[in-house]
């Protein structure tokens, strides 16, 4: 087994990130291997609804774009690639792969891993009728297909850490045993998982980063312990600091343990240290059995889905807001099963422009049937234009509505679920599943520390002047991790932030159950809120339907924090 790193390199985060990522890493300098995140649950409803249209489509047409523009170099430098790319037809984006190395004329070979798709077996697995059906499968196909000599493998929906978890394992030789060291490749996997997030991106203390004009894209170095340290590319923008470290891994996580097909990685075991500049070791990571099933991202059609946005300006925005709503419901000819109404009050009194003077008035639909919440919705919009609240304007005009697909998690015997690797002799390998499986230990949400500390005298300030946070999406769920950057920060945050006081800081969650995990090492709290955002992203019309931008509002609300905490100047 090789006592040398492996050299990971992320190129994408989701289908639509930075297109000249693959050429970027591969010219910055030496990889071993580039891995790149091209899914997520959206996506995966995207990518439904081409195969619906054309059963050859299904995967991730960029990707394919960007191995036409960089074929060459890849084997010039003799990098491997391994990429979830291939959505719902890793079959069809091997094929179409294999086309344009020919065409490129280069010495390529191509694997890649499929069985996740169980859309023909849901309703005999108990899973119904949905348009998508996909579990998450672990890293040992992609470890068999490199074992096997190829040199680019494709997956379909494997989990986002598996990629390097995958790499990892064939360069060290791993089995299902090792378990802290495929765990701590599963923590790599997930920090380097969402590309520039680890080098500075959607970081809450960003204006601490000296150029953010383009931050490069992150690399994880996978020692054969397990142990990793998360750099970039020398010359690149951003910077890979504990902190950036720290908020990724916080990222769409739950409790202390971060379940993988492969191992479930303890999160409250992860030790960080800034190792030099733009360099952070991962340390000591515990790895557990991983769970008996395999997670399943269902997609269904939902219906069809419209709105609309009104501007009310000036004054008696909440009475003209009133009068709209009351003449639109009385005027539709038919009632959607669904009708949500926003008021964003962005206005502000005697203001100097008008735009400032406006707030916005926003109504959603959503049907089954595609004639109440299409034209006839759009339409009665657009009628009540001079009959309505003085001022009367739409953002836009309302178009016909266009269907919405909704996400639900499920869980399957993850002996039920086939995974396999076909490799580039034409030959399919069946990897079974680890032997070490096993019902999951549920983490318990964890109270703050009843201990009431003596802190002196305190400022009203916003939370984020010691605190950074990082949210985001888990179905119809959300997480909010909040993490500060020395020990007396962390004693105070725990003690403070409790689930009374984050509902008290964001109302819009106060009916809702709220989780709690605490994780010392990390100096961080992490919080799940239950069914805040519905069905999920595609069938949400929350403001902010994935969660993003739910931290940086908690960080802007003000607490009482010790003045012996608060920033000095040089400090």
């Amino acid at each position: 087994m090789s006592d040398v790193p492996i050299r990971i390199g992320n190129v994408s985060g989701f289908y639509g990130d930075r297109f000249s990522a693959v050429r970027e890493m591969l010219e910055g300098g030496e990889l071993d291997v580039i891995v790149g995140d091209y899914l997520a649950e959206l996506t995966m409803l995207i990518l439904g609804r081409d195969r619906m249209k054309n059963p050859d489509l299904g995967y991730a047409k960029t990707f394919l774009r960007q191995m036409e523009q960089n074929l060459g170099l890849i084997a010039e430098k003799d990098v491997k690639v391994v990429v979830n790319a291939g959505g719902l037809n890793p079959h069809g984006l091997a094929v179409a792969l294999r086309e344009v190395i020919e065409t490129v004329g280069v010495d390529r070979s191509v694997a890649f891993v499929n069985g996740d798709d169980i859309v023909g077996r849901a309703d005999e697995l108990g899973l119904g009728t949905p348009i998508a059906a996909n579990a998450y499968l672990g890293g040992f196909g992609i470890k068999a297909g490199l074992d096997a000599g190829a040199d680019i493998v494709v997956t379909g929906r494997v989990t986002d850490a598996s990629l390097v978890v995958g790499a990892a394992a064939s360069s060290f030789s791993w089995g299902y045993d090792d378990l802290d060291q495929l765990a701590g490749a599963v923590v790599a996997g997930h920090v380097i998982e969402c590309s520039a997030q680890a080098t500075g991106g959607n970081y809450s203390f960003f204006t601490e980063i000296a150029d953010m004009r383009k931050p490069g894209f992150p690399i994880a170095e996978v020692s054969a312990d397990g142990s990793s340290v998360i750099t970039k590319h020398d010359g690149t923008g951003g910077a890979v600091l504990v902190g950036t470290v720290t908020a990724q891994l916080l990222y769409e996580v739950g409790g202390p343990r971060y379940y993988n097909p492969d191992a479930t990685a303890r999160i409250d075991s992860v030790e960080l240290t800034q190792e030099g500049v733009d360099r952070v070791r991962i340390s000591g990571v515990k790895g557990e059995a991983p769970p008996t099933n395999l997670k399943v991202s269902l997609n269904h059609l939902g219906g069809i889905r419209n709105e609309f946005e009104v501007v009310l300006t000036g004054l008696d925005i909440e009475a003209k807001a009133a009068l709209f709503q009351e003449q639109f419901e009385a005027a539709l000819p038919e009632q959607p099963a669904e009708l949500t109404w926003e008021l964003a009050r962005l206005d502000r009194a005697d203001a100097d422009t008008e735009e400032q003077a406006s707030a916005l008035l926003r109504c959603v639909a959503r049907d089954a049937d595609a004639k109440k919440a299409g034209r006839q919705f759009s339409a009665t919009a657009v009628e009540l234009a001079l009959a309505s609240y003085p001022g009367f304007t739409l953002t836009a005009p309302p178009g016909n509505g266009a269907p919405y697909g909704v996400f639900e998690p499920a869980y399957v015997d993850a002996a039920l679920v086939p995974h396999r690797v076909n490799q580039p002799t034409g030959v399919t390998e069946s990897i079974e599943p680890s032997p070490l499986r096993t019902t999951p230990i549920a983490d318990e949400s964890v109270p703050s520390t009843e201990t009431t500390t003596d802190w002196g005298a305190t400022a009203d300030v916003p939370l984020g002047t010691v605190a950074g946070a990082r949210s985001g999406d888990k179905g119809g769920s959300a997480n909010v991790g909040l993490w500060v950057r020395t020990d007396d920060e962390y004693a105070w945050l725990d003690e403070t932030m409790s689930i009374d006081k984050l509902k008290e800081l964001l109302p819009e969650v106060a009916d809702l159950t709220v989780h709690r995990y605490p994780l010392p090492n990390l100096r961080a709290v992490n919080f799940v809120i239950e069914e805040v955002l519905g069905r999920g992203v595609a069938e949400n019309v929350r403001f902010d339907p994935q969660a993003k931008g739910l931290g940086e509002w908690l960080r802007s609300r003000v607490v009482a924090v010790p003045t012996s905490l608060l920033p000095t100047e040089g400090k």
